[in-house]
């Protein structure tokens, strides 16, 4: 066996088998594997069950590893991968040393010396190490409408999750974030496919590299394949879905991502028109693997492989759902914890011939196969001394920058902001002086609760403000806070007349609205509109007759209808990370020029919660519902909105010619000039809209954008090349068609019409 292990280390051949891309070192080792081994290599259990602790469920702290579960795990059941950190709470790149080490030790102790895949959801930065760099969350990024920062993120998260010895990252998110009531869609890059597609092929490349196994890249692994969130607006719930919707609106960001050289996904945990994603082979084998063509590695969520007999009723018991998941095409378990029932059940399936071992074969080489790729064979951990980069200056100020581009003003009454210094500045509202509410979950711990104890160093809102116009001018008052000691939603403390009463002695008042950290089932509400506490504290503050700015920090966006009108500027920062406290300030004092657009439609009513892609029949000309037939869309603000300091202005919308077909592209051209006082950021943005189709058009969908850069009075013409291929759709009989008519191309206020013969 050791023959072979040497032969990984110098052979990189490569041979086609049963479809997918692989090496004669896999093959070599797979036909020497006994069923026992295979079967380990596609179990996957969270870090705790190989801690000491009261039980697998639960470790001490501080903590330490299990030595007899550490070989009962990995040496007799032949476990391939761990994922998660002890208690859900982060550790420092030392710690994560050592602990990958014992495992990797207690690993190449078989006699196949299989390495470990240690697996992590690293989604803003290296989410469970300590003192890493965290960048805002994906919603944010995706509201930059920037491409290389998110890139640049991906990148950076990547060398710093290496450095604590990790080299599978459970990201990027690509579900659509089209629901505004589900608690996850502050992990994506909001609603649109072709926004999505964008920055979640950027993400990948920032993770992978050009070389996986380089000690700098990790795997990114797509979740969650696919159609997740797009159900009843809470997590792990039904959908109820056409295909023609499921090809048309949820995959195109996946076949992307898959394209720019995806090497695991993630699947959904849900249910689509009532069968568990988990146990769909028509979508994980015939459509993923066979028709898109991916080659990689297939990941369960958390114990969903378990939910199908659990939850769903689906299997009558563990083994089926065992036999279902795997016949469909899931690769590898996570499982998490009670990994002898799994092990033990898939070794007598194979046994009795119910999952075949062709079957058994084609998981354990998808997982070699990454395992080769990352260089796990030769270096199976990484050495944090080796990555000086690690939280780096250069590393922070690229987070920083990140955030600023993504803060976005949706309202600027009266030119209020930027604020004058000098002024005195009430900072008030639960979210001005919090850095768990800065960030969001999976920050430093899973529900993002533990944050206040590793981001002391970093600024909440308030301690920013008062360093950029001065702690003589700015005062702090709550009004309502959020209850810190575990509690999600709580509110606590409020005193909402104390605040009016702080707010005599201030000039302008910053009020901090929004939510507090959550992620998954725990971010489930029943009620979109913001609290009661804070609209009244809102309202209440707005009759004080100062001038108020309402600075939203929230994961989605909450219904603000009824006191938006009394807000004179409004300013979305979203989950900007630990610098967001920062780049906000820098906004409000002028220094820095807002430039983010909204990535979601930001919605007015509970029951109108419409993307900006709907179908005409979501038009209504009235709100009154006056027999027009309209469904009615009112959005608080649309869809790639966001205001800047600086003015522009669109001119010559012109395309290089009115006809065209086949494979024959347009170029579509703009000039934009910058009318105002300052330099400023603007995203420009081609939408089309197929006028007349088979099936019912979009009134209007995304094509390309770009963001470019003015000084004041500079003009730029910007450009976009399309082909037919890019206003085409999915048709009835779920292809992907270009149909002869009339398009409409427009950017801004303009429109332009072509023809497609």
């Amino acid at each position: 066996m050791l023959l072979i292990v040497a032969f990984f280390l110098f052979s990189c051949q490569k041979e086609s088998v049963v479809g997918i891309e692989t090496y004669p070192e896999v093959e070599a080792l797979i036909s020497q594997m006994t069923l026992e081994e295979k079967v380990g290599q596609t179990a996957q259990i969270t870090l705790d069950v190989l801690i000491k602790g009261p039980s697998r469920y639960k470790s001490t702290e501080p903590f330490t590893l299990d030595e007899e579960m550490l070989e009962k795990a990995i040496n007799k059941y032949h476990i391939g991968s761990v994922l998660n950190t002890a208690n859900t709470k982060a550790l420092s790149v030392e710690k994560w040393h050592d602990i990958v080490t014992a495992i990797q030790n207690a690993a190449l102790e078989n006699e196949t010396k299989i390495p470990v895949l240690y697996g992590i959801d690293a989604i803003h930065g290296a989410t469970y190490t300590a003192d890493a760099t965290f960048f805002p969350q994906q919603i944010a990024q995706a509201a930059t409408w920037n491409p290389t920062l998110v890139y640049e993120a991906g990148r950076i998260t990547a060398y710093e999750t290496r450095a604590s010895a990790i080299p599978w990252n459970f990201s990027p998110v690509l579900d659509l974030g089209k629901d505004p009531r589900w608690p996850r869609i502050w992990e994506t890059y909001g609603e649109d496919p072709y926004l999505c597609s964008v920055m979640g092929a950027e993400a990948v490349k920032g993770y992978q590299g050009d070389d996986l196994a380089s000690p700098t890249s990790v795997a990114a692994c797509l979740k969650h394949f696919f159609a997740y969130g797009s159900n009843t607006g809470k997590d792990r719930t039904p959908l109820e879905i056409s295909e023609v919707a499921l090809r048309e609106y949820y995959l195109p960001a996946f076949e992307a991502a898959i394209e720019a050289g995806a090497a695991s996904i993630m699947v959904n945990s849900g249910l689509i028109n009532g069968v568990p994603v988990h146990a769909n082979k028509t979508l994980l084998t015939d459509l993923l693997k066979e028709e898109m063509g991916f080659d990689g590695l297939v990941v369960t969520d958390w114990a969903d492989i378990e939910n199908i007999h659990n939850r769903d009723r689906v299997a009558d018991s563990h083994k089926e759902a065992i036999k279902l998941a795997i016949n469909a095409g899931i690769d590898m378990s996570m499982i998490p914890y009670k990994f002898e029932r799994y092990c033990d059940n898939l070794i007598a399936l194979v046994k009795e011939g119910e999952v075949s071992m062709e079957r058994l074969d084609d998981a354990v080489r998808r997982t070699l196969n990454l395992k080769y790729k990352l260089g796990l064979f030769e270096t199976p951990v990484t050495n944090y001394k080796d990555y000086p980069e690690f939280g780096s200056d250069a590393f922070e100020k690229s987070a920083y920058h990140t955030a600023d581009e993504a803060i976005t003003l949706l309202k600027n009454g009266k030119n209020i902001l930027p604020l004058k210094k000098g002024q005195r500045i009430l900072v008030a509202g639960p979210n001005a002086n919090n850095m768990r509410t800065l960030n969001g979950g999976w920050t430093y711990s899973w529900q993002g609760e533990k944050t206040d104890l590793f981001a002391e160093r970093y600024h909440t809102i308030f301690e920013a403000i008062q360093n950029e116009f001065g702690k003589d001018k700015v005062s702090y008052f709550a009004g309502v806070e959020y209850d810190m000691t575990g509690g999600y939603i709580n509110e606590v403390n409020i005193d909402i007349p104390g605040a009016v009463r702080a707010a005599k002695n201030a000039d302008v008042l910053v009020l901090c609205l929004g939510e507090n950290s959550y992620t998954e089932k725990p971010g489930d509400l029943h009620d979109l509109m913001i609290s009661d506490n804070q609209e009244e504290l809102a309202l209440a503050l707005a009759k004080t007759g100062k001038p108020v700015v309402l600075v939203l920090n929230e994961g989605r966006p909450r219904i603000i209808r009824n006191f938006v009108k009394e807000m004179d500027a409004v300013v979305q920062t979203y989950l900007g990370g630990n610098f967001a406290g920062d780049a906000l300030a820098d906004i409000l004092s002028g220094d820095v020029n807002p430039s983010g657009k909204l990535p979601y439609t930001y919605p007015m009513y509970s029951n109108t919660l419409v993307p900006y892609n709907h179908k005409p029949s979501e038009e209504s000309t009235t709100q009154d519902g006056a027999y027009d037939y309209g469904g009615g869309f009112f959005p608080q603000y649309e869809f790639g909105f966001g205001l800047s300091y600086a003015t522009f202005a669109y001119s010559d919308l012109e395309v290089s010619k009115n006809n065209f077909s086949g494979k024959e592209e347009l170029t579509v051209s703009v000039k934009v000039k910058n009318t105002g006082k300052v330099t400023g950021k603007e995203v420009v943005q081609l939408y089309s809209s197929d006028l007349y189709a088979s099936i019912s058009p979009d009134m209007k969908r995304l094509r390309a954008f770009e963001k470019i850069e003015l000084q004041p009075g500079e003009a730029k013409t910007v450009s976009f090349t399309i082909s037919a291929e890019d206003l085409s759709f999915i048709n009835a009989q779920y292809e992907r068609v270009t149909e002869p008519g009339v398009f409409e191309l427009m950017v801004e206020k303009m429109k332009v019409k072509v023809s497609y013969q």
